[in-house]
């Protein structure tokens, strides 16, 4: 019996159950990302990091939650009511409804009920994931217009700007993994990988999709929505108490379903790897534990990153994404077909086989990218007398600036006195601002 067959047959009760055990889930997860990602960076950095609220510290983004919800809620004047109390609502629900088509486990028994570790399994279920990560950006673009603050507003449409960018370089790595399962249902994915997982199968996709997935989220080093120094707080700056923990809450969610997703695209999802699927490791409520092992795999992913790189400028962010990172999707994609020609068109004759195909001609694409990368750069040369940029090509003020040099003293005429021969003098000198003062014609 296929998921899909056996999850139509699921009571309502059942189903109900697994909507609150979700919903906990990722809660649980949320309050565990936090507290891990300062328990690490405090590591990385040499420092104790939390170690107060509970045993060791682990309750400390518990303790945090519930103190934004004793804060005061705070709305600015110029903002406008409803939206800015819908935007953080919109932006979360998304976050819980993607994780409805990921499959998490194998076929169980709950109360004596036979179901799969999955709430729906539809016909496009990847699809399901890229529409509710596209619409969580439109409760971050309506909080920043809500606001009646420019500030916001910026850090609004930056994020608008860099979930479309990365959303196109998402899809496009994942086209070749439907190509190659035959299938939109995620279901379907994991069970095309019982012979070989997608990460060493399509590894361009696979690392196409890790870069996308971390601008998807706005993480460091790609937070530039949220990048404190430029835009006080980014989207969220006007926020305070349930609603901002709302917005933290969807954040943290978004991470936890791409994970997720990667899991179930590139890494066999619930299923051990080197074992059959009638293997011990791979029945009843195994797949849950290996399954929760890959995503927090990734989810160190996202702490590593933040913890070691810096923040990239606008212009180096957004050129990753469509200079690099869709062409190169782009020509894989073409690879991928090229390759299930080959397989349609030789696999009578004996020729080279899928797997062997994509890992040749992903290993050559490789070579290109690391030969593009050492080649020089074959600019024109340096003129000394022109303007500094930055690397976008923004023209920014000279950093040497200096006041400027007081001009050249001149012989002044001074009236004959009684008793005193002409002569010259020379007067003090004159301040450089004054004579900058003299030019504007204020003196």
């Amino acid at each position: 019996m296929s998921t899909a067959e056996l999850l139509a047959d699921d009571p309502l009760w059942l189903i109900i159950v697994k909507v609150v055990a979700i919903f906990a889930f990722l809660v649980v997860m949320t309050l565990f990302m936090i507290n891990w990602e300062r328990k690490v960076v405090a590591r990385m950095q040499q420092r104790p990091g939390p170690n107060r609220v509970g045993p060791n510290g682990w309750l400390q983004s518990l303790a945090d939650g519930l103190k934004l919800a004793f804060k005061e809620d705070i709305r600015p004047v110029l903002a406008d009511k409803w939206v800015f109390f819908l935007a953080p609502v919109i932006s979360t629900i998304p976050a819980f409804v993607a994780f409805s088509v990921i499959p998490i486990g194998g076929e169980v028994s709950i109360f004596g009920e036979r179901t799969a570790l999955q709430l729906v399994d539809l016909p496009v279920g990847v699809l399901v994931v890229l529409a509710c990560s596209s619409l969580g950006v439109y409760g971050i673009v309506l909080s920043g217009w809500a606001s009646g603050s420019p500030y916001p507003l910026l850090g609004a449409l930056r994020s608008a700007a860099q979930v479309i960018s990365y959303e196109i370089a998402m899809g496009l790595s994942i086209v070749a993994v439907v190509m190659h399962s035959h299938s939109l249902s995620t279901s379907d994915i994991v069970d095309a990988q019982s012979s070989g997982w997608y990460f060493y199968l399509l590894p361009v996709s696979f690392l196409i999709y890790v870069c996308s997935m971390v601008g998807e989220t706005n993480r460091a080093p790609f937070d530039l929505p949220e990048a404190e120094s430029e835009l006080v707080g980014g989207f969220h700056t006007e926020y305070s108490s349930l609603k901002f923990a709302l917005f933290f809450l969807a954040e943290y969610v978004n991470m936890v379903t791409v994970s997720a997703l990667a899991t179930t695209l590139f890494l066999g999802g619930w299923r051990f790897p080197f074992v059959g699927d009638d293997h011990l490791l791979n029945s009843g409520w195994f797949g849950l534990l290996w399954f929760v092992l890959k995503t927090l795999a990734f989810l160190f992913l996202f702490i590593w990153l933040r913890g070691t790189l810096p923040r990239l400028r606008y212009d180096q962010f957004m050129r990753l994404g469509w200079k690099f990172l869709v062409p190169i999707a782009l020509v894989w994609f073409v690879a991928v077909a090229f390759a299930r020609y080959l397989r349609q068109e030789w696999e009578t004759a004996g020729g080279l086989d899928t797997s062997t195909a994509l890992i040749v001609i992903g290993a050559f694409l490789a070579v290109v990218l690391v030969i593009a990368f050492l080649l020089p750069d074959k600019r024109e040369p340096h003129d000394p007398d022109a303007v500094p940029v930055t690397g976008g090509g923004y023209p920014v003020p000279p950093l040497d600036l200096k006041v400027p040099k007081a001009p050249p003293r001149r012989q002044v005429r001074v009236a004959e006195l009684p008793g005193a021969e002409n002569q010259t003098q020379e007067p003090a000198a004159v301040p450089a601002a004054s004579h900058k003062e003299a030019s504007d014609g204020r003196v």
